[in-house]
């Protein structure tokens, strides 16, 4: 009898362990991965300084940044399908995308077409994007270690510490892992005062405090000033 209990016992104190670590390992991936509602801040939480940029390509009264955010929200909206497959001239519809499409959505909101802009870098420097055997015009842009090229030379290059929280602002651009994502800086932030980021990796929350499970590698601003002539291209509906 005696031992019938303790074997009881000792079943009673495993299903109690048992029970307590799936539930903290439930709290933990609902919290890593932002499934749980949380408070949102924004700069002025925190005294920080919003920095807009001086240009508005496509003069519509807003600033490129600005423009960026509002395309990538846009595009967060309406939450495409993640699918990364080839499209005959470039664009997969609205419904449809990567993380990728998030970055020329947001640069069409401002009249730029990154896809010709990203073409005609692509052209004029061939040797430095060395991940491009033959051009192809309609998924180079697609591709996040071309972007990083494009933007290494014609954006801001800025710091990678999530804690220098001044230095992240909205409309920012973001590569994560060595090339293997990207997004764009929203205008939201943690109470820690880090920037969310708005990105498609196929997760739930497209807006997302996304930073505190990500690796960042690059962290840019791009500056149309930047960019010469014969790389500059409008966007064309």
């Amino acid at each position: 009898m005696k031992r019938f209990k303790t074997i009881k016992n000792q079943n009673s104190i495993t299903y109690s362990i048992t029970l307590l670590l799936i539930l903290s390992l439930t709290f933990y991936l609902t919290n890593l991965y932002n499934l749980i509602p949380k408070k949102m801040y924004t700069n002025e939480d925190f005294d920080i300084k919003t920095i807009n940029s001086n240009i508005d390509f496509n003069n519509n009264g807003i600033s490129d940044n600005q423009d960026f955010l509002q395309g990538a929200k846009i595009d967060a909206n309406n939450r495409p399908k993640y699918d990364g497959r080839y499209y005959d001239g470039g664009y997969p519809p609205d419904n449809v995308g990567v993380c990728t499409d998030v970055i020329w959505r947001a640069f069409r909101q401002a009249g730029y077409s990154l896809k010709e802009m990203v073409n005609q870098d692509i052209i004029k420097r061939p040797d430095v994007y060395k991940e491009i055997n033959k051009r192809d015009k309609n998924i180079d842009f697609r591709r996040v270690k071309n972007l990083r090229v494009f933007f290494q030379e014609y954006a801001q290059n800025l710091s990678i510490d999530k804690k220098d929280h001044a230095m992240w602002q909205a409309g920012d651009i973001i590569i994560f892992d060595n090339d293997k994502h990207i997004g764009i800086v929203s205008d939201k932030r943690n109470k820690k005062g880090e920037v969310y980021i708005i990105h498609n990796g196929g997760q739930t929350k497209r807006e997302e405090d996304y930073l505190k499970r990500a690796n960042v590698t690059a962290h840019f601003r791009f500056d149309a000033q930047m960019v010469d002539s014969d790389i500059l291209v409008k966007w064309k509906d």
